[in-house]
């Protein structure tokens, strides 16, 4: 049942994604976790829906980047057995409420350590805890310099520390342009875990494969990938798509895009109106109409992501054609041209992003049209905007 006070809606198609993880899963092999990435509110998608989608799929495994992230995912998920991974942000006085709940985390520096170790100790029960190492991103990491009394510190606190994993993320693995930098950063965590080993620190998985280092660098995918943007039915970047079908020359064969996409934005007609010739519609005189026009108003503008860049550019969906922006998006809707579109009435359905009839509007062109990259255009729906499941 729609929420009927919203202006529009996100919709998740469940065998879309079904269709990804069947994919992905064949490709990285049946004996590698899959983690599922649903850091920035699941790229958009909605984290309380798109957890319990996953889990009708199999998904058991899932990565965020904050503690928030994670309790949102610990309260939408109804599995026992999901694990809860936070790859990034969680303050000191978090880690006990992580602990009691068998959340593990990355420790990329001694001070996390630390203080896992402390709240492990009061609470009587093991921190399950990732190293992160640095092996070039120079972000977040493990320094080389700081291994030894990490070693140390393990060895000392075995009793409250679980070593979860061993893992490193790589800088650009979508990019030939990274190609020497991120061989290197693979050389350096091979080197960096034998290491780790020979001092007597047995990890139970490792783990360094986000979507673009597994789809391109193959040798990346050991004991668990961690998949997002992927798993949402998108290629990294075009770079990546093609480098894979020159591999998989099937795919070329086929000419089917094995990644489906999972996500559509609809709204509807607010309104419709008849505007003559020469004159300019909605504020300013951005647009001008060059004969008798109808022009419709949709209730989507620039705080639902929906940019003023896409002023004069943009192009939505209805009644199976594509209606342009006709003049400046608004905060809260935008004017566009249905001259050319017979029979448009209000309430007829808008599609922002996602097909109608044979028409498409996918994540990529609005990207494009917006000089933004996929990943940037998912994490701005707002995430108050009504998920459903279709």
């Amino acid at each position: 049942m729609k929420d009927l006070f919203y202006p529009s809606h996100i919709e998740l198609n469940e065998a879309a994604f079904k269709k990804n993880i069947t994919f992905l899963r064949d490709y990285i092999g049946k004996d590698v976790v899959f983690s599922s990435v649903i850091k920035g509110n699941a790229y958009g998608h909605g984290i309380e829906y798109f957890v319990p989608m996953a889990e009708d799929c199999g998904v058991r495994h899932f990565s965020v980047f904050s503690s928030d992230e994670a309790r949102k995912a610990q309260r939408a998920s109804s599995h026992s057995s999901t694990h809860i991974m936070i790859m990034g942000m969680i303050s000191n006085d978090v880690i006990a409420w992580a602990i009691e709940h068998e959340i593990s985390f990355f420790i990329f520096e001694l001070d996390r350590l630390k203080a896992a170790i402390k709240e492990a100790r009061r609470l009587g029960k093991s921190a399950r805890i990732h190293l992160h190492l640095e092996t070039g991103m120079n972000r977040l990491g493990l320094a080389p310099e700081k291994f030894e009394d990490a070693v140390q510190m393990l060895k000392e606190n075995h009793k409250y520390l679980e070593v979860d994993g061993l893992c490193t993320h790589y800088a650009g693995a979508e990019s030939v342009g990274n190609y020497v930098r991120i061989k290197k950063q693979i050389e350096n965590f091979d080197e960096y875990c034998s290491w780790f080993k020979e001092e007597g620190i047995e990890a139970k998985q490792i783990h360094s494969a986000c979507s673009a280092s597994a789809l391109n660098y193959p040798d990346t995918i050991m004991d668990m990938v961690r998949i997002g943007i992927a798993q949402y039915g998108f290629w990294p970047n075009r770079e990546t798509y093609m480098n894979f079908v020159k591999r998989h020359p099937r795919v070329d064969e086929e000419h089917q895009d094995p990644l489906k996409r999972i996500i559509s934005w609809k709204s509807k007609v607010m309104s419709t109106k008849k505007v003559p010739a020469g004159e300019f519609v909605g504020y300013g005189n951005t647009y001008l109409t060059s004969r008798d026009q109808n022009i419709a108003t949709v209730p989507i503008g620039y705080s639902h992501g929906f940019g003023r860049n896409l002023t004069n550019v943009g192009i939505v969906l209805i009644n199976g054609e594509r209606a342009p922006v006709a003049g400046l998006v608004n905060m809260n809707l935008l004017t566009v041209d249905i001259t050319d579109i017979p029979n448009v009435q209000k309430g007829d359905e808008v599609v922002i992003i996602g097909k109608q009839g044979d028409q498409e509007m996918t994540v990529a062109s609005f990207s494009e049209m917006r000089n933004f990259m996929n990943y940037e255009v998912l994490v701005q729906i707002p995430s108050t905007l009504p998920r459903y499941i279709v």
